[in-house]
């Protein structure tokens, strides 16, 4: 390591010891040495202590003998003392730097300082786990930790954008002079979130700890090293995590600090700056540590090569990026050059399976006007209809297949696809048609998606895009008995005879806390996956988002609760989900994402619920339309009272059974009503219930609570004559 750089990184590493020191002694005479002190989410303590130095500290006495380590690393204490693996003094300061780092956030934490707006400070263990998932089935191939502001925001935006197309976190830390590329991003209106994996984390060098110490559980929690080992954890994290940094502008001594740390993670840095001394010498990392790089055109791809990144880029033949990264990426209206479906306009996607020599593989054929010659005031019809072959495909799979069309179409830079079936909801952005995207590109997708994925049972797709009002309502008319028949297979099937239920994580993008749970009679909340299509799908792709799900020993039969499914669901939804009852309504009722075709909501002045169809645009008797409701359902909350379903689940045997099942239900949108009424009336017929359906309230009758009231009591609804709801 150059005399220079080290030079850099112990006077930096000193002065965060020193603000470590100073923050100790303020914390000792305010809190006292027995005060707790930790990050939250985490059972690591201080997980960089915890890995490198075996120490729990659990207290705020605990923090001196870390304080003491630093001192001892950057000379500041009489001693011989070296850091292993040895590449001179520097590295001894990048560790003491770390360390620092750490008790001062801790402390941080302790004194309850405010994290900036917008920012994650500490990482959770429950991230950790999620993307360590994503790193695992290589959805995820590493991440850049990027200190400083970019020369101009078009860098910024380019630099984050060539990240994101490789599926590569980026984190946000550091400012030069006040401003970050956090600001830059946001001047530009760049979507940042988990999502989009774009993550702002501190605007100080000091908030670097938290990405490292990130890291750093991985080979604590993925590796199983033990706390103290920690020779493993750091060839763990060169070997296994692939991370680097990038920096640009001069590098002050705090980066120095901070970029030593990371080299000896064996994380490189990259330089966008002239004047940056490079450290070629390899072993600490995989190849050079420290290098400069001051194309910007050619950054990303240098600390690609520099890290060993195995980057797989999806090579797929459309104008706009294509990545996981997209995947939660929202188009709003004021963005957007059209839109289709929802609640707006008629649109479908259906799937079929087709001899061979019916379907020409790779065939896209757009029949109407492309969506470059619509306005933004005016939404259009679309169908989308594809049809696939293949010695292996059986029907059966053509629902699983159908469904792939909201996770592929959404990693598409500038598309959103909502919902399924009938019930879709697509956007493209004013972006994307810029730069090129038509309509045919949803067809180059589909068919480059299902090839790759599905490649095992399908051997040729073609796709046909129609935006032309008659021929989508003739798709349509062609879809209903499909979907019909789909639904039907699995009717006769009860929940109790099974001792599987499936789960379904499609929608993570949208809600990363959400957990479907499809058992025989209860479909997914989105209408277009039941029971036998989760078994199907978990056989195609067993690591895939549909799993099996072990009932295990029952907790309440009546409210369908039961251990097997709250593990599951605890395990899978980051640990924000203790409880699921997939029977009730107001206690622990399942989580709901975006995708739901209806959301079901008490209504307690009529001892009842009402269920709110995504097409219905008006007023509804809890004084909240659609929109309303699914901002405060989704997103993966468990919210007593609310929840998003199917439609056909309000004629399931098990709707809201554990609080009276459907004689609960008194108001519909008269289009919902009328389009279930032969299965509510045959449900309705085996509970003993005449003429049911003409008893529930729509909004031809009133949109109002009193308006309501006086209906059912006029035709004496059965919700009267159950125990009162609250």
């Amino acid at each position: 390591m150059s005399r220079e750089v080290m030079s850099a990184v112990i006077r930096g590493a000193r002065g965060f010891v020193r603000e470590a020191e100073e923050a100790l002694q303020a914390a000792l005479e305010a809190k006292g040495p027995e005060q707790e002190v930790g990050f939250p989410g985490t059972a690591f303590y201080l997980p960089m202590a915890c890995a490198l130095m075996g120490v729990e500290a659990k207290k705020v006495k605990d923090l001196e003998a870390i304080v003491e380590h630093c001192k001892s690393l950057v000379g500041m204490e009489p001693t011989e003392k070296m850091w292993l693996p040895y590449l001179g003094r520097g590295l001894d300061g990048g560790v003491a730097a770390l360390l620092a780092q750490e008790v001062t956030c801790a402390i941080r934490y302790l004194n309850e300082e405010k994290i900036e707006a917008e920012h994650t400070g500490f990482i959770s263990d429950a991230i950790l786990r999620e993307l360590g998932i994503q790193l695992v089935d290589g959805r995820m191939p590493g991440f850049a930790a990027i200190l400083g502001p970019a020369p101009t925001n078009k860098i910024a935006v380019d630099t984050v954008r060539e990240l994101q197309q490789r599926s590569i976190l980026a984190f946000l830390l550091c400012n030069t002079d006040g401003r970050s590329m956090y600001d830059q991003l946001v001047e530009e209106g760049v979507e940042m979130g988990w999502n989009t994996y774009i993550v702002p984390v501190g605007r100080d060098t000091t908030s670097a700890i938290y990405v490292l110490n990130w890291a750093m559980r991985g080979a604590l929690t993925f590796g199983g090293h033990k706390k103290g080992d920690y020779e493993s954890c750091l060839r763990y994290c060169r070997e296994r995590i692939f991370a680097f940094g990038l920096t640009f502008g001069p590098i002050p001594d705090d980066w120095y600090a901070v970029g030593a740390g990371a080299i000896v993670m064996g994380f490189p840095v990259i330089s966008d700056h002239a004047s940056t001394p490079e450290v070629r010498p390899t072993g600490v990392t995989t190849y050079e540590a420290l290098i400069r790089e001051t194309d910007h055109s050619k950054l990303v791809p240098r600390a690609i090569e520099v890290r060993g990144v195995k980057v797989k880029v999806e090579e797929i033949d459309i104008p706009v990026a294509y990545a996981a990264a997209f995947e939660g990426e929202r188009v709003r209206r004021e963005d957007m050059q059209t839109q289709y479906g929802g609640k707006y306009s008629n649109a479908v996607e259906f799937l079929r399976s087709r001899e061979s020599d019916e379907v020409e593989d790779g065939r896209v054929e757009v029949i109407g006007p492309d969506l470059d010659e619509a306005s933004p005031d005016v939404s259009l019809d679309l169908g989308i209809l594809i049809e696939v072959a293949g010695r292996k495909m059986r029907p059966d799979f053509e629902g699983i297949l159908e469904r792939q069309l909201h996770r592929y179409l959404n990693n598409a830079m500038g598309v959103m696809h909502i919902a399924q079936r009938d019930q879709l909801w697509l956007r493209v952005s004013k972006d994307a048609c810029e730069a090129g995207f038509r309509l045919k590109h949803l067809g180059t997708i589909l068919h480059a998606k299902f090839l790759e994925e599905y490649g095992g049972i399908v051997d040729k797709v073609q796709v046909t895009v129609y935006t032309e009002a008659d021929k989508v309502a003739q798709l349509l008319q062609e879809a209903g008995p499909a979907f019909d028949a789909r639904d039907a297979r699995v009717r006769g099937m009860t929940d109790e005879s099974v001792d599987t239920f499936y789960s379904c994580t499609i929608c993570q993008s949208y809600a990363p806390n959400h957990v479907c749970v499809i058992t025989p009679e209860r479909l997914g909340l989105c209408g277009a996956y039941n029971w036998l299509d989760g078994q199907a799908s978990h056989e195609i792709n067993p690591t895939g988002p549909n799993q099996p799900i072990k009932k295990g020993q029952p907790i309440d039969p009546k409210r369908g609760e039961w251990k097997g499914v709250n593990d599951f669901v605890y395990a899978h939804s980051n640990r924000a989900t203790e409880q699921f009852s997939a029977y009730s309504l107001m206690e622990n009722p399942m989580t709901s994402c975006g995708c739901f075709e209806v959301i079901v909501a008490i209504l307690p002045e009529c001892n009842g619920v009402i269920g709110v169809s995504r097409e219905y645009q008006g007023e509804t008797p809890i004084g909240m339309p659609f929109s309303t409701l699914a901002g405060s359902v989704g997103g993966g909350a468990q919210t007593p009272g609310f929840v998003g379903v199917g439609r056909l689940y309000l004629s399931s045997r098990k709707f809201v059974s554990a609080e009276g099942g459907l004689p609960r239900l008194v108001w519909l949108p008269k289009e919902l009503k009328e389009a279930i009424r032969p299965q509510l009336e045959a449900r309705a017929k085996e509970m003993g219930f005449e003429n049911f359906v003409d008893k529930i309230a729509d909004e031809t009758i009133a949109t109002d609570s009193d308006g309501v009231m006086a209906f059912l009591e006029k035709v004496e609804h059965p919700a009267f004559t159950l125990d009162p709801l609250m």
